[in-house]
C-alpha cells in the first residue's frame, strides 16, 4: 500500500511541475494534494506539525514568487501597470494559443500590446517591457521549481 501512496504522490508531484509550464495549473494545490493522498493511503504519522508548518511557509514562498517575479520584471524594464496585467493575461491564454511556444510568446506579447493600447508607451518602451515580462516570468520559473524540489525532498526527508 506505501507503494501506491508514493506512487499517487509522485504523479500529483509530477502535475505540480507542469503548472512551471502551464500556470493554469496551480502547482502548490497539486503538491498540497500529494502530500494529504499519501497521509490518507498511507499515514499521517511522520507528517507531524513541524511538516505541515514548514510547507505552508513553502507555498506562501511559492505565491510570492510568483506574484514578485513578473513585477519586478515589468516595473524594472519601465512598464505600466497595464504591462504588468497583460503579461499576466499572456502568461494564461498564450499556452492555449500556441501550445509550446505559447507560454514565453504570451507574457510578452501580452505586455507589448498592453502597453502599447492602454499606456500608449512608445513600441520600443513597449517591447522593452515586454522583455521584462519574459525576464520575470522565467525567474519566477526557475524560482518556483527550486521551491517545489526542496517541498518535495522535505517531504521525503520526514517520511523515512
Amino acid at each position: 500500500m506505501e507503494y501506491t501512496a508514493l506512487g499517487l504522490c509522485l504523479v500529483f508531484f509530477i502535475i505540480a511541475f507542469a503548472g512551471l509550464v502551464y500556470p493554469i495549473i496551480p502547482s502548490a494545490l497539486f503538491i498540497l494534494t500529494g502530500f494529504f493522498v499519501y497521509g490518507w493511503l498511507w499515514s499521517f504519522e511522520e507528517l507531524n506539525w513541524l511538516f505541515w508548518t514548514i510547507e505552508l511557509l513553502f507555498v506562501l514562498l511559492l505565491f510570492g514568487a510568483d506574484m514578485l517575479a513578473n513585477l519586478i520584471g515589468v516595473k524594472k524594464f519601465g512598464g505600466s501597470r497595464a504591462g504588468l496585467w497583460g503579461s499576466t493575461i499572456g502568461l494564461l491564454t498564450g499556452p492555449f494559443i500556441i501550445p509550446v511556444a505559447g507560454i514565453l510568446i504570451g507574457p510578452f506579447l501580452g505586455a507589448v500590446i498592453a502597453e502599447l493600447i492602454v499606456s500608449k508607451s512608445t513600441f520600443r518602451q513597449a517591447v522593452k517591457t515586454g522583455f521584462g515580462s519574459l525576464v520575470g516570468f522565467l525567474t519566477s520559473v526557475i524560482t518556483k521549481g527550486i521551491i517545489l524540489l526542496i517541498m518535495i525532498v522535505l517531504f521525503f526527508v520526514f517520511i523515512n
